[in-house]
């Protein structure tokens, strides 16, 4: 009972302060963090023993498949350079910079042991900082690339950070066996991945269920990441290419019942273990301060150390690779200069999160021959670099984005593009109407003709937004009233017996999707 009443206490206070950061426009990891500080001084409350299992296998799964479920494959292709930039080379360039920080200040410990520990905090984690994105209207590149590094930077973390362990404890590391690693986890979780989107994809193609469809969605992190972790390949690997290939599929893979349903669950799911890792980042630091040996002013230098090299990492390699690589004609070509409001907004959004907070806790006990290292110290820093970055950069991005005056997406040119293809959808539509409604009362087609001009109409609307009410805010304000009135009527029936409940239910639901596609409308218009 003790370990479920963690877990209900655990989501409570993940609900509780969400709601609480959303009141006071703070974002939500960083609160959780706090809180989590603050509820680990308090004996007794929210006790729990966190093993890396439960973060590498219970929580990072699903939340990279979601992620990956909802990134843009073409956008995604497209920023693949400066993706591969920053989610291989800089991990690297992190690892081994902080890794010779600390075999500076711990001379007695193998420098093995010192780049474990750089891979523990190299991979920055994208859900605060996309977070923020969205919400101060960045450029939708600047989210793809911070979302796209993300997904690929674990593994490059994970498979050095396995390496180094390696190393650490005594096995033979040569650039070969380096090498070796690294191509299977890559290849291997790259051919997982693909067969898993195909298989999966086959599979939810011959759904009916949306309730039997959602469960598959569920169990695909896992079914892609077990097989591949067995063979020493990268789960990540393999979860974010079965997420990508389904998430551009899913159009065509299931129906549209099943896709509303899964989208209303994973975004509670994401929700949930999202604020959960950072919650448990911040309950975990009173235990691990109780567990270093090392002096505090010694412990508080060697943190302030480790976060300022991750830090000035990120901003010494963005700038260059950034630049450098236009003077590739090629690439110029391709893809022009940004301006320096660009790399400067995303080299100061490298807050860490679920990797970190998983590979510190995965650091072994004891190194080659049984010799000790301050492996409680290595874990308070990695915990460290989580709070400290969530909160510096977390909570002044925001202010460093407004500084830059980072242009954002223009609105009025993506409405046109939206108008222009909703435009031609529709004639589509009606085309395909005119073909297939030979049989169909008269009174039946022209309603579906009002349906696609009204779809259309809503489109250019947002081109021309003002003051003034538009016909469709109008339509979508007078009939949500109707339909509370509606419902009324219904549930006055029910409570007077003249109908079951299950025909309360029923007449419900349709109102209610009615009602959800009255929102789009509502908010954009």
């Amino acid at each position: 009972m003790h370990g479920l009443e963690n877990v209900v206490g655990l989501i409570a206070v993940v609900v509780a302060t969400s709601v609480v950061a959303r009141r006071i426009g703070v974002l939500s990891p960083i609160l959780l963090v706090i809180v989590g500080i603050g509820i680990s001084f308090i004996p007794g409350v929210l006790e729990i023993e966190l093993e890396p299992e439960v973060v590498l296998l219970g929580i990072l799964p699903p939340i990279l498949y979601v992620a990956a479920l909802e990134t843009s494959v073409p956008a995604f292709k497209f920023n693949l350079r400066p993706i591969l930039l920053l989610a291989v080379g800089l991990v690297l360039f992190t690892a081994a910079a902080v890794g010779f920080t600390l075999k500076m200040l711990l001379p007695g410990v193998p420098l093995a042991a010192c780049f474990a520990l750089g891979a523990v905090v190299a991979p920055p984690d994208a859900v605060a900082a996309t977070a923020v994105a969205r919400r101060i209207g960045l450029p939708r590149r600047v989210v793809t690339v911070l979302e796209g590094e993300s997904l690929i930077n674990d593994a490059t973390a994970l498979v050095t950070l396995r390496v180094a362990v390696a190393a650490a404890v005594g096995q033979a590391v040569d650039a070969w066996s380096i090498t070796e690693q690294a191509a299977v986890a890559v290849v291997g979780g790259v051919a997982i991945g693909v067969l898993g989107g195909i298989v999966i994809g086959f599979v939810h193609k011959r759904i009916t269920n949306p309730l039997i469809d959602n469960a598959v969605s569920l169990l695909t992190p896992w079914v892609v990441f077990l097989p591949a972790e067995s063979i020493h390949a990268s789960g990540v690997v393999a979860v974010v290419v079965t997420g990508l290939m389904l998430g551009h599929r899913m159009p065509t893979l299931m129906s549209a019942a099943s896709r509303l349903q899964m989208d209303a669950f994973w975004r509670m799911v994401k929700f949930l273990l999202e604020g959960a890792v950072f919650l448990l980042v911040g309950l975990q630091i009173r235990s691990l301060i109780m567990q270093v040996e090392r002096s505090f002013w010694f412990t508080m230098g060697a943190l302030v150390a480790v976060v300022g090299v991750v830090i000035v990492a990120r901003i010494a390699w963005l700038f260059p690779t950034t630049y450098f690589t236009r003077l590739i004609p090629r690439v110029r070509r391709r893809d022009p200069s940004p301006p320096l409001a660009a790399p400067a907004v995303i080299s100061w959004a490298g807050m860490r999160g679920a990797v970190t907070l998983a590979a510190a806790l995965s650091l072994p006990t004891e190194l080659a021959n049984g010799q000790p290292y301050p492996r409680g110290l290595f874990v308070l820093l990695a915990f460290g670099v989580i709070v400290a970055t969530l909160v510096l950069q977390g909570a002044t991005l925001p202010t460093v984005a407004r500084w830059l005056k980072v242009p954002p997406d223009d609105e009025k040119e993506d409405a046109l593009a939206e108008a222009s293809v909703q435009h031609e959808a529709s004639r589509a539509g009606k085309r395909r109407l005119e073909e297939v409604a030979a049989d169909a009362p008269e009174g039946v087609v022209d309603r579906l003709r009002q349906v696609a001009l009204s779809r259309s109409n809503l489109a250019w609307e947002r081109l021309g937004r003002s003051d003034r009410e538009t016909p469709s805010a109008a339509y979508a304000r007078l009939r949500r009233e109707m339909l509370n009135a509606e419902r009324e009527v219904f549930r006055q029936a029910r409570d007077s017996g003249r109908i079951p409940e299950e025909t309360l239910r029923q007449a419900q639901r349709d109102m209610d999707l009615e009602e959800s596609l009255l929102e789009r409308g509502d908010h954009e218009s």
